[in-house]
């Protein structure tokens, strides 16, 4: 984990950000960067997730706080937690917004197409930008793509999850006994003030009756340690 300054340099339409920073400080797709407006009066950081590759930097997914402008120097201190891993042997690739954005998603693409996977990007909210070659379909698609993939990325708010499962029917003896559920991980959302520094237990989760810290235990998890 590295310390150091950036700058935010452009803000976009689609509500992501351009970031300039020193290499080491890049988050991978599924980690995040704590960063802190050199300006801001405000007393705690914000969690900066990777949304795709910049010169010099990287795109930030959305939301960053209004008040943040082009220009603002930001500290940064990460990167933090466990990202995303696309197993190389992924040949169909299931990208899934549950609940907001696709946007910290986005940094799998290149990742898939490098090992020659096709991509499927299932979400509600409309994604500009994106490659000619990703298929885009809704949430009501979710279940039949899920059962089509050999990987699955998921996004979800943290309270989300049981009916994320709901969707996908997964349980307990269904994921333990099935041999033919993709490998699938999920970026779980929840509030992270203190960064992995103090457990202060805001972004606790409870995983078969035992806490973890989505700060650091996160915030990507294996779906079948969670269902």
């Amino acid at each position: 984990m590295k310390n150091g300054q950036g700058q935010l340099t452009e803000i976009y339409l689609d509500s992501r950000a351009q970031i300039l920073c020193p290499p080491q400080l890049i988050p991978a797709p599924g980690q995040y960067l704590l960063a802190h407006a050199s300006t801001s009066a405000a007393p705690l950081a914000v969690p900066v997730f990777f949304s795709d590759s910049t010169p010099n930097g990287f795109c930030a997914a959305p939301y960053l706080p209004l008040s943040w402008t082009p220009g603002m120097q930001l500290n940064l201190r990460g990167p933090i937690g466990h990202g995303f891993v696309v197993p190389p042997a992924a040949r169909k690739v299931l990208l899934a917004a549950f609940d907001e954005s696709p946007e910290r998603l986005r940094g799998l693409i290149s990742i898939a197409f490098m090992q020659g996977a096709e991509v499927v990007l299932v979400s509600d909210v409309l994604v500009e930008l994106l490659p000619e070659a990703v298929e885009v379909q809704p949430l009501q698609a979710l279940k039949d793509i899920y059962q089509w993939a050999d990987y699955a990325a998921f996004d979800a708010a943290r309270e989300n999850l049981p009916q994320l499962g709901k969707v996908l029917g997964l349980g307990n003896a269904t994921l333990s006994k099935s041999s033919s559920l993709p490998k699938s991980q999920v970026l779980v959302r929840a509030p992270m003030p203190c960064g992995a520094l103090a457990e202060c237990g805001a972004c606790a989760l409870t995983i078969h009756n035992e806490w973890k810290m989505v700060c650091k235990d996160g915030p990507v998890f294996d779906l079948d340690s969670i269902f």
